[in-house]
């Protein structure tokens, strides 16, 4: 399997493999043993891109012919050999192959779609842009399929939100945005509430004994910070899509954590969309406007109102201090005009 060749055979197989009357010759291959080969190919560390591409693509014909060989490779533990195949590749196109495979095994497979769909979830968290935005991505085509969200893709998902890769925050945003349909949207919109207000632990930095003093310092975003301004951002995304989530939102508290985090003179993205969200809710509920002009006071809600996309540029240290100290709870309001 690392000899010489390696390439050249695959593609010969894979002329049988894909023939339309190449039936027998796919049944002597399966019974020889050829699964379990294909599957140890794209895991081997010494194989080459182009050899796990070409086993993928022989695998990709046999799942093509139908549920029992789909059936088959699962049996295999093809689904978490494609899928940690997916997270290590370099490749973009052994990713894209793995990211094909894998939505294939999941459609037309009532037996092991959810399997399909636990190991997309499972590679959420791996260290891959790459991976954690075709992961994302084919959720968003398999959790229809399987119909109920499985709980376990709440935290990796919001976790996602600390990615500085923009094509990733994305993927993670839409799929956020689907699954409000289903019965785990509850925990997605107290979570995203909760990230506003990041846990002191997480925003202490450790003083580095290396650093020279006189040296001006780059410092890269807490990624808490980074995944702050994402909820914000999220936030008001579903905000505008719907009325009645905008409302599940203000129930959880999410005027005062959005106050909060639009204070955070240590990010500015933070306190940016953090304004960008509140003032939709402002301008949709009179409640809402009522009561962050009483907390903000005139000046600073003038300021906010009047333009916030530059507010962070506009405010003071007293001003924020103003908004991290909010007291602001609207929920009980909300309930007595209902």
């Amino acid at each position: 399997m690392i000899g010489t060749c390696l390439n050249e055979q695959l593609q010969a197989i894979s002329i049988f493999l894909s023939a339309s009357s190449g039936h027998k010759f796919m049944a002597e291959f399966l019974e020889v043993g050829g699964v379990l080969t294909l599957l140890e190919v794209i895991g081997l560390k010494q194989a080459k891109e182009l050899d796990k591409s070409e086993a993928l693509k022989n695998l990709h014909f046999i799942a093509n012919a139908g549920r029992k060989y789909k059936e088959l490779i699962c049996e295999s533990y093809g689904i978490r050999a494609i899928a940690e195949c997916l997270a290590k590749s370099k490749s973009e196109e052994t990713q894209d192959a793995c990211r094909n495979l894998l939505l294939m095994l999941a459609q037309g497979n009532p037996k092991f779609e959810v399997q399909v769909y636990k190991g997309l979830i499972a590679l959420l968290p791996c260290s891959s842009p790459k991976a954690q935005q075709m992961a994302a991505q084919s959720l968003r085509v398999v959790q229809p399929i399987v119909k109920n969200a499985n709980p376990s893709i709440v935290e990796p998902l919001l976790n996602l939100l600390k990615t500085l890769h923009l094509e990733v925050q994305f993927e993670a945003i839409e799929l956020i945005k689907e699954l409000m349909d289903y019965e785990v949207s509850g925990t997605l919109l107290s979570g995203l509430v909760g990230l506003l207000r990041p846990a002191k632990e997480d925003i202490i930095q450790k003083p580095d004994l290396l650093d020279d003093a006189d040296v001006p310092k780059m410092n890269a975003p807490l990624p808490v910070f980074v995944q702050q301004a994402a909820a914000a951002k999220t936030i008001g995304i579903l905000a505008r899509d719907s009325n009645e989530l905008a409302e599940k939102l203000i129930q959880l508290r999410v005027v005062h954590n959005l106050t909060y985090a639009m204070g955070n003179m240590d990010y500015a993205d933070s306190q940016r969309q953090a304004s960008i969200s509140l003032e939709y809710l402002c301008r949709t509920f009179p409640i809402v406007d009522d009561h962050v002009r009483d907390a903000m006071g005139d000046n600073l809600y003038d300021l906010f109102m009047s333009n916030p996309e530059t507010l962070y540029l506009n405010m003071n240290h007293v001003q924020a201090d103003v908004l991290v100290s909010n007291k602001l709870n609207i929920p009980k309001l909300v309930d007595r005009v209902d």
